[in-house]
């Protein structure tokens, strides 16, 4: 039965710096490219260019500069 079942944790872990930097976090290597198409894949790129620091933008401890849903 658990190889059916799977988790997936509500609370994303962010760390309280630039998005641009947790990404870095996830992988040292990651471009701005790459994170524009990840970005894009969880359609969250839109509102981060309205952002005035776009990936420059401070995210606060655990996201808290960030609403549930842009999290």
């Amino acid at each position: 039965m658990r190889q059916n079942i799977g988790y997936v944790g509500q609370e994303p872990v962010l760390f309280n710096t630039t998005i641009r930097d947790n990404f870095h976090f996830a992988n040292p290597k990651a471009t701005d490219k790459m994170i524009e198409e990840a970005l894009r894949a969880a359609n969250a790129w839109d509102f981060i260019q309205k952002m005035e620091k776009g990936l420059d933008t401070i995210v606060g401890g655990s996201g808290g500069a960030l609403s549930g849903g842009q999290k």
